[in-house]
C-alpha cells in the first residue's frame, strides 16, 4: 500500500451528475437534507407505482390457464411469500436510506457480486416497461386506431419528461393522478359485484384451457404460482422510494411504520386484489363475447366493464383508454426511474465511468422498445415463469441474511455499501443466489421432471433462504467487511458534511471514507469510479472463486506452472463457465418459444441437435475471445504495475 498521496486531479462530474434533483442520489447514500418529503408522501408515490394493468394480465393469463381454484391459491401463495420476504428489505433500506442495489452490496453480496443483482433487476425493469406500454399501446390502439408500431413510441418517449426529474417530479405525477386511479379502478369491479353478481358463479365454476378442470390440480397450481411470483422484484422498486424516508422519530413513528409496510411488503396485498380482478374481467370478457386472446388484455377487458356501466360505448371507450392511459404511466415512470439506477450501478462498477443517470433513462426505454417489437407480450408467461425463478433466489437471499444471519450474529450488525469497506465477492449471498438459479433453472427446463418444472421456484426459495446462513458459518462471516474504520473526518461532529478531496464537494459521512491511495477522504462515487488504485485500501482481496480455481490447477499440475500462468487459467475457467452458462439459457429460451406442439419426435430431435452443434461453435468463439480478453487485461495490469514501479523510482531519484 503507498504510504505518500498520489497528485490529485480535480473530478468533474456532467451537469446530469452535479444536479442531485436529476441524479437522486443514484449511487448513494441518500441524506437527510434531500430527503424532505413526508412519510405519506413517499408511502403515496410507492403505491402509486402498483398502478400497473400487468398485474391484471397475470391475473388473467393464469386463470384462463388452470382455472378458478388454482390460480386463487397460487396468487395468494405467491402474495403471502413476497410478503414475507420483502419486509426485512424494505425495512432496512427505509431505515438506512440506501436503494436495492447498495442494500444487495451489504446484504452478502459484495461490491462486485451485486453487478449480477443489478443486471437482473435492470432486465425485470425493462421487461415490464416493454409489458406495460405494450398494455398502453393496445389501448391507443382500440381508441385510436394508432398502429402498434407506433403506440409502442409514443408511450415509450412520453415517459422521459417526468422520468428526467426524478422523484421530484414522479412524487408531483402521483399527487395529481391517485383520485382518478383509483375511482377508475375500483369503479368496474363495484359495477359487477353489486349489478351482476350472478357473475361469480362462472367466475368460481371455470375450466382452465391448460388444466381442463376447475379442481385443485398440484402441477398447474405450482406453473401458477411460480408466474405469479416473477412480481417478487417489484420489491426493488418499492425501494427505490423508499429510500427517501425521513428519519424515524417520536413524532412520525406511526405514519412512517404504517408507510413502510404499506408501500414497501404491502404492495402486494393491492397486488394480490388486482390480480384476482384481472381473473374477473377475464370472464366477463369471454362471456362478452371476446376470444381468449382478448380476454387477457387489459385494455379490452376494462372496455368491457365500462361498457356495461356507460351506455354510449364511445364514452365507455374514452373512459377506459383514460384509465388504461394514466394507470400506465404511473407505473413505468417507475419502472424507467428504476431501470436508470440499476444501469446506473452496473456500469459504473463494470466501467468505472458515471455519465448521469439520465443518460439510462434512454438506454432502458430504448431495449424496452425493441422488446415490444419482437412481441414481448404474447411470450409472457414463459419469460415471467423463467424469471421468476432467479428473481426469488436474489430476494430470498438478501432476506434470508437480513434476517436469519442477523439473528443468529453470522453476519455482522453494520450495513455497508463503500467499495472501499467491502470485499468484491461474499460467498454468503453471491453464491447462494448463483446457486440456487442455476438449480431452480435445469428444474425449470424440465431436466427433472415435471414435478419439479412445476414447483422450480420452491427450489430457489428454499435454497435461496438456506444457503446464506450455511455458507456464512462455513466462512465465519469474514468476507463482510474487509476493513472496518471511518474516514478521520468522521472523529467529529457527525452532523457536519465530509469534503471530498476529488470532486470537492460536501457528503454526508456515511457517503465518504479515507483513501489510502490519495491520502485523504473521498466519496462513495468518487471511490466507486476510481480505477488506478487497483484497490490499495483491500489488500490480498483475491475473490474465493479464483483462489479455489488456483488452487486446484496447481494441484492438478503439481505447482509446475508459474503462478501467471494459473491466474490466467482461474480468469479464464471463471468468466467461461459464466458465459456458458448464460449463453445456454439464450438458447433454451429461443428453442421453446418457437416449439410448437406440431412439430413431431423425429423434428425435435433434429432441432435440439442443431442447436446443440450452434451451441458448441459459439462457445468457441467465446472461448477465443475470452481468452484473448484475459491476456490483454494481465498486460494492462502488467504495463500499470512498471510504470508505478517506475514513477516511484524517479520520485525516490528527485
Amino acid at each position: 500500500m503507498s504510504k505518500h498521496s498520489v497528485q490529485k486531479v480535480r473530478r468533474v462530474y456532467n451537469a446530469f451528475v452535479a444536479t442531485e434533483t436529476l441524479e437522486d442520489y443514484a449511487l448513494r447514500y441518500t441524506p437527510e437534507h434531500f430527503r424532505k418529503w413526508s412519510p405519506w408522501v413517499i408511502g403515496n408515490t410507492a403505491i402509486g407505482g402498483i398502478s400497473f394493468l400487468a398485474l391484471e394480465a397475470i391475473g388473467a393469463s393464469i386463470y384462463l390457464s388452470v382455472g378458478y381454484t388454482n390460480a386463487f391459491w397460487a396468487i395468494a401463495l405467491a402474495a403471502t411469500i413476497i410478503f414475507l420476504a420483502g419486509t426485512p428489505v424494505c425495512y432496512y433500506a427505509a431505515k438506512h436510506n440506501i436503494d436495492i442495489d447498495l442494500l444487495t452490496r451489504a446484504a452478502g453480496f459484495g461490491y462486485v457480486g451485486s453487478t449480477v443483482t443489478s443486471l437482473i433487476y435492470a432486465s425485470f425493469c425493462f421487461i415490464f416497461f416493454a409489458l406495460e406500454a405494450a398494455i398502453m399501446a393496445q389501448a391507443l390502439k382500440l381508441c385510436f386506431g394508432l398502429p402498434l408500431f407506433f403506440g409502442y413510441l409514443i408511450c415509450s418517449l412520453v415517459i422521459i419528461p417526468i422520468v428526467f426529474y426524478g422523484v421530484t417530479a414522479i412524487n408531483r405525477l402521483h399527487q395529481i393522478t391517485q383520485p382518478f386511479w383509483l375511482i377508475l379502478m375500483v369503479l368496474p369491479f363495484a359495477y359487477l359485484l353489486l349489478d351482476k353478481p350472478d357473475i361469480l358463479d362462472a367466475f368460481y365454476a371455470y375450466r382452465g384451457t391448460s388444466s381442463g378442470t376447475n379442481e385443485f390440480d398440484p402441477y398447474h397450481f405450482g406453473i401458477a404460482t411460480g408466474i405469479s411470483l416473477s412480481l417478487i422484484a417489484q420489491i426493488g422498486e418499492q425501494v427505490d422510494y423508499l429510500r427517501f424516508m425521513p428519519a424515524r422519530n417520536p413524532k412520525n413513528r406511526f405514519s412512517w411504520w404504517l408507510s413502510v409496510l404499506t408501500a414497501g411488503p404491502g404492495w402486494i396485498i393491492l397486488g394480490f386484489f388486482k390480480q384476482i380482478g384481472g381473473a374477473l374481467l377475464a370472464i366477463l370478457a369471454l362471456i362478452s363475447g371476446l376470444s381468449l386472446i382478448e380476454a387477457k388484455e387489459p385494455a379490452e377487458i376494462y372496455y368491457t366493464a365500462y361498457r356495461l356501466i356507460f351506455e354510449n360505448p364511445g364514452f365507455a371507450l374514452a373512459v377506459s383508454t383514460f384509465f388504461v392511459v394514466i394507470s400506465q404511466i404511473k407505473i413505468n415512470v417507475t419502472n424507467a426511474y428504476a431501470g436508470s439506477l440499476a444501469w446506473s450501478n452496473f456500469f459504473s462498477r463494470v466501467t468505472h465511468a458515471h455519465p448521469g443517470r439520465v443518460v439510462w433513462v434512454f438506454f432502458n426505454i430504448a431495449i424496452a422498445i425493441v422488446l415490444m417489437e419482437l412481441g414481448v407480450f404474447e411470450g409472457l408467461q414463459k419469460i415471467l415463469g423463467l424469471y421468476s425463478n432467479v428473481a426469488m433466489a436474489w430476494i430470498a437471499a438478501i432476506s434470508s441474511d437480513l434476517t436469519i444471519n442477523r439473528l443468529l450474529k453470522l453476519r455482522p450488525t453494520l450495513i455497508e455499501f463503500r467499495r472501499a469497506h467491502l470485499h468484491d465477492f461474499n460467498p454468503v449471498g453471491y453464491l447462494s443466489m448463483l446457486l440456487a438459479s442455476f438449480a431452480s433453472i435445469l428444474a425449470f427446463t424440465g431436466l427433472f421432471g415435471e414435478l419439479f418444472q412445476a414447483y422450480s421456484w420452491a427450489l430457489a426459495l428454499g435454497l435461496g433462504f438456506l444457503c446464506p446462513p450455511l455458507l456464512a458459518f462455513i466462512t465465519k462471516g469474514q468476507y463482510y467487511l474487509i476493513r472496518n474504520f471511518e474516514a478521520p473526518s468522521d472523529s467529529g461532529n457527525h452532523s457536519a458534511n465530509c469534503r471530498c478531496e476529488i470532486c470537492e464537494f460536501s457528503y454526508d459521512p456515511k457517503d465518504t471514507t479515507f483513501c489510502p491511495y490519495f491520502n485523504s477522504t473521498i466519496c462513495s462515487l468518487c471511490c466507486t469510479l476510481e480505477a488506478n488504485c487497483h484497490d490499495q485500501c483491500k489488500p490480498n482481496t483475491a475473490s474465493y472463486q479464483h483462489r479455489f480455481l488456483e488452487r486446484l490447477m496447481a494441484a492438478l499440475f503439481k505447482d509446475n506452472l508459474e503462478h501467471a500462468s494459473v491466474q490466467r487459467a482461474a480468469q479464464f475457467t471463471w468468466l467461461m463457465m459464466l458465459m456458458a452458462f448464460f449463453t445456454a439459457i439464450v438458447f433454451w429460451l429461443i428453442f421453446t418459444s418457437t416449439r410448437s406442439a406440431e412439430w413431431s419426435t423425429e423434428l425435435i430431435t433434429v432441432i435440439k441437435a442443431s442447436f446443440l452443434l450452434l451451441y458448441a461453435l459459439v462457445m468457441g468463439m467465446l472461448a477465443l475471445g475470452t481468452w484473448w480478453y484475459v491476456l490483454s487485461d494481465q498486460s494492462r495490469t502488467l504495463a500499470k504495475a512498471e510504470i508505478a514501479a517506475r514513477n516511484s523510482e524517479l520520485e525516490k531519484e528527485t
